[in-house]
Formats: C-alpha cells, sequence, structure tokens
C-alpha cells in the first residue's frame, strides 16, 4: 500500500473522522483509524459502535490533483499518534507506504516516522446503505435543529429514550423534539419533499452533538438516510452512521399548554443578562431557581435568593404584557439553555398559571418552541 497526498486535505478528513474515535471502547481496533487507498479515493473511517463516521477524499477535485503514487490498499493506524505525526509534518506532500507487515512509513520533507499499524480485516464491517430517496436538508437547517433541540435531552439514563432527540417527518415537515421531562425544546423545519414519513426515530443526544461538529457551515444539502435501527447521514465527502434508540418516544404534544393567561414580550438580550444577575445568588441546592412577578408600567421583576450568601432583586422594562400577573419561579439554568438558543431579538412568553408549563416562541417564527416547567417554591 502506497500514496502520497496533500496534507491540508488528509488534515480536514482526520479531523472529522476523529470525532468517532473513543480510547473507552471495547473493541481494541475501534481505537485505531481506517485508512483504505483505491485508485479513486482515499477513505478514511472512525467508529465507537454507536457512530461511526467516514471521509472520502477523491483523487482529484476542480482539476487539482490530491493523491498520486497509488498503490492500493488498507491498514488501521493507531490514535492520537497517527493524526499528531500529520499535523506536525513540515511539507504540504505527505508520502505514506506501508509494508507485508503492516510497518507503515509516513515522509514528508526530512522527517521520516514509523508506525506499527494492524490488518483492517480486524475492523469490523460497516455497512453504508442508501435510501433511494434520501431526505435533503440544508446543512445550515440542521446545525439549527440540533443547536436548538439537543440541549434539553436528559442526561440521565434512567429514562434512555429520553436521552435522544425525536425525528418526525409529516405533512411536509421535519421536526426535532427534545424533553428531560423537566423542559422540552422544538423546532421544524419545512421539506422540500420527501417519500418517508415517521414519527418514532430518536437519535442519542451525543451522536447529534459529534454530527454538529462536522457539519459545514457554507450552504449546501445533507442527505439523511434510515435503516434498520440506524440513521446515515452524508454528503459526498462525509458519511456520519450512528444508532437509534429503542423504545417509545412519549408523546410530548399533551405538554404544552392550548391557552394563555399571561403574554410577555421582551427583548431577548437584556432577559438574558437579567437571569444571569439574578443566578449569581440563587440556590444552587434548587437547580439556581430564580422567580419573575409582574409589575405595573410595563416591568417585570426578576430575583434571586440564596439564604446563606444574600439576594438580588432586578426591575426589568419589558415589550409590552397582556392578561392577568403572574408570580412564578423556575430554574435559571433551563431558561438560559433555551434563550441562548434563540436567533430573535425579541421573545414571546406565554403563562397559564404559576404551576403550569410556560411557553418560549419568538414573534416571528412558529416552527420553534420551548416550555419549561416552573418550581414550587415556599
Amino acid at each position: 500500500m502506497h500514496f502520497k497526498i496533500n496534507k491540508k486535505y488528509l488534515i480536514d478528513s482526520i479531523q472529522a473522522v476523529s470525532n468517532a474515535i473513543s480510547a473507552r471502547t471495547i473493541v481494541p481496533i475501534l481505537t485505531g483509524m481506517k485508512l483504505d487507498i483505491k485508485k479513486e479515493k482515499l477513505t478514511l473511517t472512525g467508529s465507537n459502535s454507536d457512530i461511526t463516521i467516514q471521509s472520502h477524499i477523491p483523487n482529484v477535485k476542480d482539476d487539482e490533483e490530491i493523491i498520486t503514487d497509488i498503490t492500493p490498499g488498507s491498514i488501521v493506524l493507531p490514535v492520537p499518534h497517527f493524526p499528531e505525526i500529520i499535523k506536525k509534518l513540515p511539507e504540504d506532500i505527505v508520502d505514506i507506504a506501508v509494508d507485508d507487515n503492516f510497518k507503515t512509513t509516513i515522509r514528508s520533507g526530512n522527517a521520516v516516522f514509523t508506525l506499527y499499524g494492524q490488518s483492517s480485516e480486524e475492523y469490523p464491517q460497516i455497512q453504508m446503505n442508501l435510501m433511494d430517496e434520501p431526505i435533503q436538508i440544508k446543512s445550515s437547517d440542521l446545525k439549527t435543529l440540533i443547536r436548538q433541540t439537543v440541549f434539553a435531552v436528559s442526561q440521565m439514563e434512567t429514562r434512555p429514550i429520553l436521552t435522544g432527540v425525536n425525528v418526525g417527518i409529516e405533512d411536509e415537515l421535519l421536526t426535532f423534539t427534545a424533553t428531560d421531562s423537566h423542559r422540552l425544546a422544538l423546532r421544524s423545519i419545512p421539506l422540500e419533499k420527501h417519500t418517508f414519513d415517521a414519527t418514532n426515530i430518536v437519535i442519542p443526544g451525543n451522536s447529534l452533538q459529534e454530527l454538529n461538529k462536522i457539519i459545514n457551515d457554507e450552504d449546501g444539502y445533507i442527505n439523511m438516510s434510515f435503516m434498520q435501527n440506524q440513521v446515515l447521514f452524508y454528503t459526498d465527502e462525509v458519511y456520519f452512521l450512528s444508532r437509534l434508540l429503542s423504545g417509545n418516544y412519549p408523546e410530548t404534544a399533551r405538554l404544552i399548554p392550548t391557552e394563555s393567561k399571561t403574554t410577555l414580550h421582551i427583548f431577548t438580550k437584556e432577559l438574558i443578562q437579567t437571569i444571569e444577575r439574578a443566578a449569581l445568588l440563587s440556590n444552587r441546592d434548587q437547580n439556581n431557581v430564580i422567580r419573575l412577578d409582574t409589575l405595573d408600567n410595563q416591568e417585570i421583576e426578576i430575583s434571586g435568593n440564596s439564604p446563606e450568601i444574600g439576594n438580588v432583586k432586578e426591575q426589568l422594562s419589558i415589550i409590552s404584557m397582556e392578561g392577568e400577573e403572574i408570580k412564578i419561579s423556575f430554574s435559571s439554568r433551563y431558561m438560559l439553555d433555551t434563550l441562548k438558543t434563540i436567533d430573535s431579538n425579541q421573545v414571546q412568553i406565554d403563562f397559564s398559571g404559576a404551576m403550569r408549563p410556560f411557553v418560549i416562541r419568538t414573534p416571528e417564527q412558529e416552527n420553534i418552541l420551548q416550555l419549561i416547567l416552573p418550581v414550587r417554591t415556599f
């Protein structure tokens, strides 16, 4: 096995694939990175059993020759040693040669490294099956779906299904929903075309966080393809395969209040800053609970109290208020997690009672909804 490659492209692929490799895997060979060179491309693979990432580097791209002097073959090289070596090489061209005993020689300029690899025959066979008509999503839309929902998944394994994001495809909408039973995040985007409906696909939150790291911010599309117990996100250059969680995701629609007794419109940035100050003197033993009280003259008061430290009160002018007065306590951490994912400079908060869940929306977007359960304080 032998090839020469432009280092820049190799580093980009290594960074993407490294996100799937963990030293804690129970399959020893998965602590390494698989390289498979063929006449038309180099494929790098990393896997930890839960997720698999493949990056494909073509020999020629936009008339630029990226890979030359190819002798086909495959090898599994140790991580982090292989990635660290490539990053530190002195020249733009990297020469990689593997002998019959899997001894790998890496040359660049005057630097020569030797690594002892493993046979790729021991590496698990990974099937990347594609649907005939995959669902196409804009890269920017997928990043938004993940960012505005994945923070609300449960961190507790007591209900494994809640550690994932529920994916629904129905009525020309793609909807991501996450809840840890104390809060709920829901975000939808319209689909241009699809031939596949689903309501109970649950992708692990950790998988989506790793996917978000490798999605390109440029305007492009990502394909989503479903297989038995797995989901595949892919472009021409990168494949991301994740297992799905088994079980039935809870019916979340019934949690969303259908009526509102109080509606507040508030500038997002000012609300975040006020809550951050109140959280400084909130009771950390009770999940940093703070309190919101409506006042006259289009103002609210946000307060925090830590019995052994002190307390804080701050009045905040708001854009508008309709309905009854409200006094309500909630987790400042949950509220900040939510507000910091919202792109609008205004938020609309609908309350249906002091002990009922309240809903956070943006005035201009119907396809985003965040829900938080209040906290009973005495």
